[in-house]
């Protein structure tokens, strides 16, 4: 069964996809000359890299995710998993430390997710920060670490090992205070536990706290967002995240499908959206994407949303990928619960991990889409004058009609001539429709022909 057929870029509906990487995962394939790593990494840069380890367990697998995770782990799995997420590092840490490229090595900053890093008992989470400082040499107390978690899992031994090796984002899925759309989307939780959380991760003095929220639930109206709106206000968070629903092929949700018309669910979708906007920006938060708003007086954390996309990227675990300037690679990917043991498994037993195995070539064209892609779903936008540096070339000039067809729709300020491209407050809104537009065809065709599993 192939994945639906992507929507007529020249369509305008406001969620089409969320394009959290380009290009997206669906779109790699296995690599028939399984090139090692030493090489794939000879030439880059490792003075800046990003560090990602991923944990695919959840106690529950909520209805809408589409994520690479199994519920639960029977027997000795996670311990089976960190045994193969050491080798891995290992293998990977060998690849990059060649010759006088070794005391060169440094990176940046580093997250933890899922999955639910924090499904690891606090023994575990002790030994994963053993894997990211000792094996792969990156001091977590010294740069940004951001570690996503879930209510049921923020525990006080759990909070208390990340505050004390160096956290200083926990972002915390609550998608919604409302206990009737907490299980509607499937997500088994009572605003009580959510508030208890909260606590406990204040407690623990963790220096950003990110509360994730979903609009667009079955039942949701202005009423009851504005109720987890104002939940998650109370405990003043330094970021929030307000994500619009997607009901994606294969999960809990997808397999009954909404309630709404499509028409209708975008409007519904678009209505909440606004309203949080809003809301949050007469609360004293900025804007940074569509989905991220930062309080604006919270601390600095770096590189804003998509840091973790971008080249000099290392991402260890199955679910993980990594990104060199020539080739995006990682494992098999699926959806399906038997499709996932069946992977995950198959990583535990790995022992040769100095080999890329599945992924996609990025060529120039690709980085200039990509650059485009990452920076101008950004509030503030994309210089022009970054992206001449590094590609030679101006956006106007590779990109022209896609820009005209932006800025035709009031989603791209007019400007031709400014040095920043920068969407307008309706462009945001329509982020996820913008990005899958600027997909090449060649990535739509791969993606087209993909294998649901």
């Amino acid at each position: 069964m192939s994945t639906p057929q992507l929507l007529d870029p020249t369509a305008t509906r406001p969620y089409q996809s969320y394009v959290y990487a380009y290009p997206h995962k669906t779109a790699y394939r296995p690599l028939a000359d399984r090139p090692e790593l030493r090489t794939l990494w000879a030439a880059e840069p490792k003075d800046a890299l990003s560090l990602y380890l991923h944990i695919p367990f959840c106690e529950v697998r909520c209805g809408f995710c589409n994520l690479f995770t199994r519920i639960g782990a029977p027997g000795e799995l996670t311990t089976r998993y960190l045994d193969a997420l050491d080798r891995q590092a290992t293998a990977v840490r060998d690849a990059l430390a060649q010759g006088e490229d070794a005391a060169r090595i440094r990176f940046a900053n580093a997250a933890f997710g899922g999955g639910t890093p924090t499904y690891l008992e606090a023994a575990e989470l002790e030994r994963l920060c053993d894997i990211a400082e000792r094996r792969m040499g990156a001091d977590l107390r010294a740069i940004p670490l951001s570690v996503e978690a879930s209510p049921a899992t923020a525990t006080a031994d759990r909070l208390a090992v990340l505050a004390g090796r160096g956290a200083t984002r926990l972002s915390l899925g609550v998608q919604s205070f409302v206990d009737a759309e907490a299980r509607a989307a499937v997500r088994p939780q009572r605003r009580a536990d959510v508030e208890a959380a909260l606590g406990r991760i204040r407690d623990a003095r963790i220096p950003v706290l990110n509360i994730d929220l979903i609009y667009g639930i079955d039942g949701q109206t202005e009423r009851t967002w504005r109720t987890s709106l104002d939940a998650a206000l109370a405990w003043r968070p330094e970021e929030l995240y307000l994500y619009p629903l997607y009901v994606r092929p294969l999960t809990g949700l997808g397999k009954h499908g909404t309630a709404l018309s499509d028409a209708d669910w975008d409007a519904q979708r678009l209505r909440l959206y606004r309203q949080g906007r809003d809301h949050l920006l007469a609360a004293g938060y900025v804007q940074v994407s569509m989905r991220m708003f930062r309080r604006a007086d919270a601390p600095p954390q770096g590189a804003d949303d998509y840091a973790c996309q971008t080249d000099g990227m290392i991402g260890l675990g199955c679910g993980a990928r990594s990104y060199t300037s020539s080739l995006h690679y990682s494992f098999d990917y699926a959806v399906d619960l038997r499709e996932i043991r069946t992977i995950i498994d198959e990583y535990t037993a790995t022992e040769d991990f100095g080999h890329a195995v599945h992924g996609r070539r990025v060529d120039g064209a690709e980085a200039r889409r990509r650059h485009l892609l990452q920076s101008l779903l950004q509030a503030d936008g994309m210089p022009r004058a970054d992206y001449r540096k590094q590609f030679g070339t101006d956006p106007y000039e590779d990109f022209p009609a896609e820009l005209e067809r932006f800025a035709d729709r009031g989603w791209l300020e007019r400007e031709a001539t400014a040095e920043v491209l920068r969407l307008t407050p309706e462009g945001l809104a329509h982020s996820d429709a913008i990005g899958p537009e600027l997909f090449s065809a060649e990535v739509r065709a791969a993606m087209a022909a993909y294998e649901l599993k």
